[in-house]
């Protein structure tokens, strides 16, 4: 199954019912990149009146673990993918649309190949920044994730 996009929302409202509900959606994916939004409304909201850092926390997660899948379906072979360590950053109130950033397809790539060849797992991290529509960078995620071909 080719990962796009549109594919992965449908996904998220049969199997992750909270990220769909968040108003989190996969916008662009390509061979490097990946772009998730998520916009402040009340479901996802904090006492403060900004995006609680969980919801963004989870778009973050998603912009790198799609890039993820995509890399894996694109190896043809079944590797285990786990998120093992997690950091956030946070720089302005999240208000607004937001949109997460990843873009280490290449890396993630590099990695399973490694395993692939190695037979040993491979431990990577990758960054997701989310952007206001005012181009502010509101909050910054780095995920480590353990890539192991099975």
């Amino acid at each position: 199954m080719k990962i796009t996009p549109k594919k992965i929302n449908a996904f998220m409202f049969f199997k992750l019912p909270l990220a769909w509900l968040s108003g989190m959606r996969v916008k662009k994916l390509n061979e490097t990149t990946c772009e998730v939004f998520i916009k402040h409304k009340w479901i996802n909201q904090n006492p403060f009146k900004s995006m609680f850092w969980a919801a963004q926390g989870m778009a973050a997660e998603m912009s790198t673990g799609v890039l993820v899948m995509q890399e894996i379906e694109k190896s043809k072979r079944y590797v285990s993918m786990l998120v093992t360590h997690q950091e956030g950053d946070f720089f302005k109130k999240a208000t607004g649309k937001i949109l997460f950033t990843c873009k280490g397809g290449s890396q993630i790539r590099e990695a399973i190949q490694r395993s692939i060849e190695t037979g040993e797992g491979q431990v990577i991290t990758l960054l997701s920044e989310g952007i206001n529509i005012d181009n502010i960078k509101v909050s910054s995620f780095k995920f480590q994730w353990s890539l192991k071909v099975k």
